[in-house]
């Protein structure tokens, strides 16, 4: 490769969903109330866990950074649709490419790793009732926390500065709505084999991992319900477990949906993909606040007394 191949190109083009105009203002209008419902409904989960000391829990403080996460998981990719869509426009520059890359694949895994804390949150609260505010203690949930900034910081941070080394030639258009990093390395013109193996290797390990972790807690969460001899009782507790079980499978299930469908087709330039790809980065960030709300009496309660004041 050579060196000097990197700086020739200084812009992509995001193709986005949709060329067809009569379609664009409609895209917009979705698109923009979608990403107003996701920044306001997880910014009052934010503010109603943070002005509630009743929720000043190991639970309710894993919920308020998977809520940051998602605001500025899809602020990474709406704005720049939403500007583009506006004026028409489907450029997006070099290096603004690769700053939306690093920070989408940075927030997806902490995202991930959220989860899988506040899976092991759970496991403790029902598997160890009368220890958890020994284990889940505030120097523990913290530690756990900052190391899911860590190494999703390090992972993104890998990624984005392999891309840096690719050589482009002509083909600039993205067949997506934002930067992602399977479909930028598959325009480069060297070698991306590297790429390739570090790509599938720290999904198979940072995704595969937190997944495999979620699927063990609740392997001994269903055993301890099981175990509970009340009817009421085996309610309470898989009630306490509900909502994330909701956004876990919403989670999982879009985006292992994504990836395994577009790695069945080979359909590099299809934008079906990139369809697809809305569900996991627009509509479940969007809808997590709802099923975290709805049934939750303490999140209610903690609302009203917020939008009283």
């Amino acid at each position: 490769m050579e060196p000097g191949n990197v700086t020739q190109i200084s812009e992509f083009l995001l193709l986005g969903l949709s060329e067809e105009p009569e379609l664009q203002p409609i895209l917009f209008g979705l698109f923009l109330t979608m990403y107003l419902i996701t920044v306001l409904g997880n910014l009052l989960i934010i503010l109603a866990v943070s002005s509630d000391s009743h929720l000043h829990t190991p639970m309710y403080f894993f919920l308020s950074n998977l809520s940051l996460a998602d605001i500025c998981f899809t602020s990474t990719i709406v704005p720049k649709m939403l500007v583009n869509i506006q004026t028409q426009s489907k450029v997006i520059t070099y290096a603004d490419c690769i700053t939306q890359m690093y920070f989408f694949i940075h927030f997806a895994g902490l995202d991930d790793f959220i989860l899988t804390v506040m899976a092991y949150d759970r496991y403790v609260a029902i598997c160890h009732p009368l220890h958890y505010t020994v284990i889940m203690n505030s120097h523990l949930c913290g530690l756990l926390v900052l190391v899911s900034w860590i190494i999703s910081v390090l992972n993104s941070l890998l990624q984005s500065v392999m891309v840096l080394e690719l050589s482009f030639c002509s083909d600039l258009g993205i067949p997506h709505f934002f930067c992602e990093l399977k479909e930028v390395v598959q325009l480069a013109c060297s070698d991306t084999l590297p790429n390739d193996i570090v790509m599938y290797f720290s999904a198979g390990l940072l995704a595969g991992g937190p997944l495999t972790g979620i699927l063990y807690s609740y392997s001994k969460i269903v055993s301890s319900i099981y175990a509970i001899p009340s009817v009421q009782g085996k309610y309470k507790a898989f009630s306490t477990c509900a909502s994330h079980i909701s956004v876990v499978s919403l989670f999982y299930g879009t985006s292992l949906g994504v990836y395994l469908g577009s790695a069945g087709t080979h359909s590099s330039h299809s934008q079906s993909s990139a369809t697809a790809s809305v569900m996991y980065t627009v509509v479940t960030p969007m809808l997590n606040p709802f099923i975290y709300s709805i049934r939750n009496k303490d999140i209610k309660r903690a609302l009203k007394r917020f939008l009283g004041r």
